[in-house]
């Protein structure tokens, strides 16, 4: 395994982290157990959960994921041995079931409780904002809702001054974001500065060989400012695995039961380009999910890459692309895929 730290800290983590979200619905608690067995004994040191999790997000499942962790620590003592992370969930209607304030004081102050109390530990490595409440182009949204995005704003102010409470109170170790984009993040980070308040460490954003909006202004955000990306969805929930291609829909994959969740990525451009990625990964000796994963490990922005499995099969190959060290020449076939067929993915 690779190891950095979470920036300006001194937290050492993988630069594989392990998703959770299926843990509760297309996983099994035995299951999630044996994840996350497997994960730290190959070097995985970094977990990340949700309280909404498992997805899609309903009010029977909502924190199971949480639950399941935090069974896993009480019965392998591992609390120690895992930089975990969480997060509050975000506003709408999508989440009207667990509350409907946002990000108010006493919203973070339940969800934090929550996750504490699902987890069963008394700290939280990394707290995270799951996403922004004033409306953002992100989970499909390619381009800027302004018409109602003008209507919102988070107090940032308030926010970090809650989130504060308890950095102080060391229940929280550092705070993040997640699906940001640059001004929020730089107004995040200005408002730290101002205020003497916690910064945030990281931003957990989409990233995948089809969906690279990142680097258009947030990829300068994380190297001028340090904040670095935790990249989900590196396989576009499975597609750059290759698994759809030719219209396939394996029993049992998150494609199949859930077809909403890989839409974003299964138009004409992204089946075209993951077609010509494959075509590359399997020219190299290599799959197309260890080519699409390590393409990620290695970008320099990049401080951990959140990769998520339903079958041991999938994890194991997920967490061996850290092995894989892309040559200059499959970098630059992956660039004129890239240069030919940008961000097919919204």
């Amino acid at each position: 395994m690779k190891y950095t730290t979470l920036p300006n800290t001194d937290i050492k983590v993988s630069k594989i982290c392990l998703g959770t979200m299926t843990w509760g619905n297309q996983n099994t608690q035995e299951e999630a157990f044996e994840q996350m067995d497997y994960a730290l004994e190959q070097g995985v040191n970094f977990f990340d959960a949700a309280e909404l999790y498992p997805v899609p997000a309903n009010a029977e499942t909502y924190g199971a994921t949480e639950k399941i962790i935090g069974n896993w620590f009480k019965k392998t003592g591992n609390r120690e041995k895992v930089v975990l992370a969480s997060k509050i969930a975000g506003g709408g209607d999508y989440t009207a079931h667990i509350r409907k304030d946002g990000f108010s004081k006493r919203a973070i102050k339940e969800a934090i409780e929550g996750s504490l109390n699902r987890l069963q530990t008394d700290y939280i490595d990394l707290y995270q904002l799951h996403w922004p409440s004033r409306g953002v182009n992100c989970f499909g949204t390619r381009e800027y809702p302004f018409k109602t995005a003008t209507k919102e704003a988070e107090n940032h102010l308030e926010i970090l001054e809650t989130l504060n409470e308890f950095v102080k109170s060391g229940v929280i170790r550092q705070i993040g974001l997640s699906n940001e984009t640059p001004w929020g993040t730089m107004k995040y980070l200005e408002t730290s500065e101002k205020n003497n308040l916690p910064r945030p460490v990281t931003v957990q954003n989409s990233f995948s060989m089809i969906h690279r909006s990142y680097e258009y202004g947030m990829s300068e955000v994380s190297l001028r400012e340090d904040i670095g990306l935790l990249a989900y969805s590196p396989l576009a929930q499975g597609v750059l695995s290759g698994k759809y291609l030719g219209g396939n829909l394996p029993e049992g994959a998150r494609g199949t039961l859930f077809p909403r969740f890989i839409a974003r990525y299964t138009g004409d451009g992204s089946v075209k380009a993951v077609k010509k990625y494959n075509e590359i990964a399997k020219k190299h000796g290599l799959t197309l999910a260890e080519m699409s994963l390590a393409f990620i490990n290695q970008l320099p922005f990049v401080t951990s890459n959140i990769i998520g499995a339903t079958k041991m099969n999938q994890l194991k190959e997920n967490i061996n692309s850290i092995n894989i060290d892309l040559s200059d020449e499959i970098l630059q076939e992956i660039e004129a895929i890239h240069a030919a067929i940008p961000n097919p993915a919204p």
